[in-house]
């Protein structure tokens, strides 16, 4: 019977009388034994411990050998403690050998226990892979695996409460009192699956591995994958993965549509330049032909007016233009209507705003115009001098021929003298206002 702190009690009986019996030993120890004859011939025992030799015998020498190296191995023993909430992976010289519980233990000849905090959701020990630990059966059933393939994310709950996102790659999850769920993310296919939460897609974590597309009142998207026409989006908020397929939205308004055409410089039938600044209203009529089949409808519609424009003023003199404004509109209005059904375009409105003259000719336009207005300034002063002078004369015979009338005038240009002068004094006998009346009356007026 051999008894020491790092060597629990064992016993055995050796070989006697060319006898083998059996050892019983403690599992942390291995124990082998062989006949052996030392230097001196003296009968030993030898027994490997701990991956040393040690030898027993009647040998004083090899008594003390063995209580040395008792004495090494407790000098050289270690204690851990792996709490509650904790694993332990035991490794003897550098391998992994189990994990185990939480509790106390000893540890000596080369042994070392790792520790990993349950509570952290992940399995990590140290900086070590985890897949070496797959072949314990207590770590597999501890543990939840997820493998994530190429080109594919996941998405992961714990207790049905969504925690992250991952991509390819193994990950490892403390399953103890946690429910770990998954729901897999196939990046070569845009569309969001079904099964996906709706309240995910705008959650921080989740935002960065999709795209948001907006489509507004008034608007129509135009979807596109990998630059392939799939359909048309109706107005709302769309969300779709950001992996290999590239999805565009072209956004097209289905509302009326006015664009302005300004600075054409086209010249008239006379060699005239003008500058014509014009508007059209438009409305598409097929959202998805005009992305696929147009390149740019709005450029084409430019320069269908542009062409317009010319076909119209070459055939007319600065003069003609300027006199008929309105008919110009209308044959661009009806030119722009036939252009429009191959753009798929429904014109409601074409007119032109305005027509800017050079500086040259808009100088003697202006000088034109003034001597025309004041032509007519002087006309109109003229007649209205006649009509003035006919009506002295026909008032002067009125009052010729009728004394009453005369003296009714003069009534009349008193009164208004009065109205804006009190009284006017003269140098003599009396006013100015009772020598009036005293003459147009015959009486003198009474002063007090």
């Amino acid at each position: 019977m051999l008894q020491s702190k790092n060597v629990r009690a064992f016993s055995c009986s050796l070989w006697r009388k060319s006898k083998r019996r059996k050892a019983l030993f403690n599992e942390d120890i291995v124990v082998t034994s062989r006949r052996a004859k030392s230097s001196d011939s003296a009968f030993m025992r030898c027994y490997l411990i701990n991956n040393r030799f040690l030898f027993l015998g009647r040998n004083v020498k090899c008594k003390q050998l063995l209580l040395m190296k008792i004495k090494e191995d407790n000098e050289t023993m270690k204690k851990i403690i792996i709490l509650e909430g904790q694993k332990g992976f035991l490794f003897k010289n550098g391998k992994f050998i189990k994990m185990v519980e939480p509790g106390k233990y000893s540890l000596w000849g080369g042994k070392k226990i790792l520790l990993s905090n349950v509570n952290d959701g992940h399995v990590r020990v140290d900086n070590l892979e985890v897949s070496l630990f797959e072949k314990d059966p207590a770590f597999s059933s501890n543990v939840t695996k997820c493998v994530v393939e190429n080109n594919t994310m996941m998405i992961h709950f714990v207790d049905g409460i969504f925690q992250s996102i991952y991509g390819a790659g193994k990950y490892y999850f403390w399953n103890i009192q946690r429910e770990h769920t998954f729901i897999p993310m196939d990046l070569s296919k845009p569309e969001i699956e079904e099964n996906i939460p709706a309240s995910l897609l705008t959650h921080p974590l989740f935002m960065p591995y999709v795209k948001r597309i907006d489509v507004n009142e008034k608007q129509m998207g135009i979807l596109y994958f990998n630059h392939q026409f799939v359909r048309t989006l109706t107005p709302g908020t769309y969300f779709f993965k950001n992996g290999s397929v590239d999805v565009k939205v072209d956004l097209v308004d289905t509302c009326l549509v006015t664009q302005d055409i300004v600075g054409q410089e086209i010249l008239t039938n006379d060699k005239v330049s003008l500058r014509i600044n014009c508007v059209c209203s438009y409305r598409i009529t097929n959202y998805v032909k005009v992305k696929t089949e147009i390149e740019d409808y709005k450029n084409e519609l430019y320069i269908a007016v542009q062409l317009a424009l010319r076909d119209y003023m070459g055939e007319k003199s600065l003069d003609e233009i300027l006199a008929s404004k309105k008919e110009m509109s209308t044959f661009l209005l009806n030119a722009l209507k036939e252009k429009g059904k191959s753009l798929y375009l429904e014109i409601e409105e074409a007119s032109i705003k305005d027509l800017i003259l050079p500086g040259e000719i808009r100088d003697i336009m202006n000088t034109v115009l003034i001597a025309e207005k004041r032509a007519q300034a002087n006309v109109i002063t003229r007649r209205e001098e006649v009509a003035s002078t006919r009506s002295l004369l026909n008032t002067a015979r009125l009052m010729d021929e009728n004394t009453t009338l005369y003296r009714l005038k003069e009534l009349e240009y008193i009164e208004r003298i009065c109205e804006k002068i009190g009284s006017i004094s003269l140098n003599g006998n009396g006013d100015l206002l009772s020598q009036l009346t005293t003459y147009l009356t015959g009486s003198k007026v009474d002063k007090k």
